[in-house]
């Protein structure tokens, strides 16, 4: 039987115009595009993702990193790594980005409510993560302990500071930042991301954990999960990796018999925890 092609309409960029762009930190920038004018605005689950596309360029997958309470602000924070990335950074207010989406499956916050939520980010991870931080926030009754944990390079490399000060400022949720290397002046801790799991305040059996940066640290930090009572189960992870054209037509993204654009980009670990965990996939 041959798979049935995704809708037309699916595979057309929308043309929107950017609003405002926040620089982040060094390479790293945030597009809000105008949707004011589409009915609805532009809806999406956390952890869902576009197509944006640079006209004469190329396309990119970009998460949503906005608020899912107000689909009237299109908003994705974007690394510039490559042509197409590297053309967005050039753009200005008034400039026009194609888009198509949004497409994913996102984060189960649904499956987590009653139970304790670990958010878990290293570097740009934040960003797919910051939907779902503001959804928790906003249902915060929904949950037991909120706990976040993130990692950067340096101090430098902290995305969303402001974001992360103010979150940690709430008395009903845990923050817990550290970086790989610092100088003397840097009065928090310095280590790897699974090194904070120790002294966040959730009970395992209990828990739910989502998870998104580089593999090598979801990999470990998924390991010491297990190894504190989190089951497989309640782990999920964001393979955010070589996705090419949202819907699993071009093979870019496979991961075994899985296509991360269609199947995902969040995972339950269980399902896929021996792709997962072999390096090199």
């Amino acid at each position: 039987m041959i798979a049935a092609l995704p809708a037309a309409r699916s595979m057309v960029p929308e043309l929107l115009r950017i609003d405002s762009i926040t620089r982040e930190i060094e390479g790293v920038f945030t597009l809000h595009l105008d949707v004011r004018a589409r009915p609805g605005g532009f809806p999406f689950a956390p952890g869902q993702f576009n197509m944006l596309y640079l006209p004469g360029v190329g396309e990119v997958a970009i998460s949503m990193s906005g608020d899912p309470a107000h689909p009237d602000d299109l908003v994705h924070t974007v690394r510039a790594v490559g042509t197409v990335t590297r053309g967005m950074e050039a753009l200005r207010r008034g400039d026009v980005v194609g888009v198509r989406g949004p497409f994913g499956a996102g984060w189960p916050l649904a499956a987590a409510r009653g139970k304790d939520l670990l958010i878990i980010a290293g570097g740009l991870g934040l960003a797919p993560l910051r939907p779902a931080i503001l959804a928790a926030l906003a249902h915060r009754r929904d949950f037991g302990r909120l706990v976040i944990l993130y990692g950067a390079r340096t101090p430098a490399d902290i995305l969303y500071r402001r974001l992360l000060e103010r979150w940690r400022g709430r008395l009903d949720t845990e923050v817990l930042v550290t970086v790989d290397r610092a100088e003397m002046d840097w009065p928090g801790d310095v280590g790897v991301v699974p090194s904070l799991l120790g002294r966040a305040r959730f009970e395992p059996a209990n828990a739910v954990a989502l998870l998104c940066g580089p593999e090598i640290m979801m990999r470990f930090t998924c390991r010491d999960l297990e190894k504190l009572g989190v089951s497989p189960d309640r782990i999920h992870v964001s393979m955010e990796r070589s996705m090419k054209c949202g819907a699993g037509l071009c093979g870019h993204c496979q991961l075994g018999p899985v296509f991360v654009c269609k199947d995902g980009p969040v995972f339950r670990l269980d399902r896929v925890e021996r792709l997962f965990y072999t390096p090199e996939i």
